[in-house]
């Protein structure tokens, strides 16, 4: 995947910069997850979020559930503490 640039990680190289950026630093999976589809309606259509996570679940789990979604998980960036994952509303 390729990795978000930037500051804080929370644009890419295409300038996908997020429309929202979801902080869930120091909480434990499931709740990314739950913030995250709790606000994907925020972003409109073909905008990106940024999910701001430190607990190792979510580098699996966020990936998951955009696959189970239906969204499109764009990209993974390594943040001092914790990760910023990037995504794509489909719909």
């Amino acid at each position: 995947m390729t990795p978000l640039t930037g500051p804080a990680g929370l644009d890419d190289p295409d300038g996908l910069a997020p429309t929202l950026v979801i902080d869930a630093l120091g909480r434990k999976c499931p709740i990314p997850i739950i913030m995250l589809a709790g606000r994907i309606r925020e972003v409109p259509i073909g905008g990106t979020i940024a999910v701001l996570a430190d607990d190792p679940a979510a580098r699996t789990d966020v990936p998951a559930w955009c696959t189970m979604k239906s969204q499109e998980f764009v990209a993974i960036s390594d943040l001092p503490s914790g990760w910023s994952f990037l995504i794509k509303r489909s719909y």
